[in-house]
């Protein structure tokens, strides 16, 4: 889509100090930018490029303007800016509304009929299809879903049951919202499979990335606030709570009925036990377990940066050795007594 500078200034509300009139059809890198294209400066570890840049306008923050050789689109959040921009230039694929003929859709259903549900897609007894809704092909919407206004199911996207959603969600390719959270109970005899009867709550503007999970509740419902990104391949347990705009990039896992607060940041492979409450603005780095309650914002971490093996293995051994250096020190300080 061709746009021009001064129209994407003016529907991003930043200010642009260079000609309005220049075309721009595309987003780019820094390396990557020709002269049809923006770029963006939000990292000082990529100012050394900025005077080689061919991009049409790049993205800045004030004090990096007067440092651009081209046309420059003066933003405090450059990337914010950027991620404006680029939605406007490569607008998400829509489909005309309907039903394609090889999809089933249950005589209990309501679908909008400014919705669209593509092939092979199925929907079930008493969902709910909102207004503009969009169910991509090989999806599945199960008994007493309801899919707000305004959100799109991408591709073979599971809703199991009893899931609600809010508006303008985005759940892509793979993931499984409402399955069976990880119940059961010990016997003498086995296991028994304790039943998940509750459903899951997503508010507005989430993303879901793809194959991952969010089960059902157990006794309730999962609950998800409004404004959350789950990267993909994360996983969330019966009955958690995840807050407003929390992120989650891929690999963490969060086990059953845990409480994590509003704003909070999980990076790759990070997780938590089940049954603790984290607070709001939370940050957990990195391969981090939390394992107990989080009432203090803040950044946490228990992880180990990676090192060279033979360096690994010492500092292993010296670990192993830590008991008895305890109780060596504990004699001599009895023996000092």
């Amino acid at each position: 889509m061709a746009i021009t500078l001064g129209e994407l200034a003016d529907q991003v509300d930043c200010e642009l100090r260079g000609s309005r009139e220049t075309v721009i059809e595309t987003v780019a890198t820094f390396s990557g930018a020709g002269p049809n294209a923006i770029t963006f400066l939000s990292n000082a570890a990529y100012k050394p490029q900025l005077p080689d840049t061919r991009a049409a306008a790049v993205i800045l923050k004030p004090a990096d303007a007067d440092d651009c050789p081209v046309a420059a689109i003066v933003h405090d959040d450059p990337y914010a800016c950027y991620a404006r921009m680029a939605a406007l230039l490569h607008p998400a694929l829509t489909h005309q509304p309907g039903v394609h003929p090889t999809a089933f859709v249950s005589e209990d259903a309501v679908v909008s009929k400014t919705a669209y549900v593509g092939p092979n897609a199925v929907i079930e007894g008493n969902a709910v299809i909102g207004d503009g809704c969009e169910i991509g092909p090989g999806s599945y919407v199960g008994p007493d879903c309801v899919i707000g206004a305004g959100t799109r199911l991408l591709a073979n996207v599971t809703f199991v049951r009893a899931v609600t959603t809010g508006q303008r969600g985005l759940i892509h390719p793979g993931a499984v919202i409402g399955g069976d959270g990880f119940g059961n109970a010990m016997t003498p005899e086995g296991w028994v499979k304790v039943p998940q009867v509750g459903g899951v709550k997503i508010g507005d503007d989430v993303e879901i990335g793809c194959n991952s999970t969010v089960d059902c509740g157990a006794i309730g419902d999962t609950v998800i606030g409004n404004g959350v990104r789950l990267d993909n391949l994360v996983m969330i347990a019966h009955n958690c709570r995840i807050g407003d705009h929390t992120a989650m990039a891929a690999y963490t896992g969060i086990a059953g009925s845990t409480t994590i607060g509003s704003r909070c940041l999980f990076a790759g492979k990070s997780g938590a036990v089940g049954h603790i409450t984290i607070c709001d603005d939370v940050v957990v780095t990195g391969k981090t377990m939390v394992t107990k309650d989080i009432d203090t914002p803040g950044a946490y971490a228990s992880s180990f940066a990676a090192e060279p093996a033979k360096d690994w293995a010492k500092n292993v051994a010296r670990v192993r050795r830590l008991g008895k250096l305890f109780d060596r020190v504990g004699d001599l300080e009895k023996d000092k007594s």
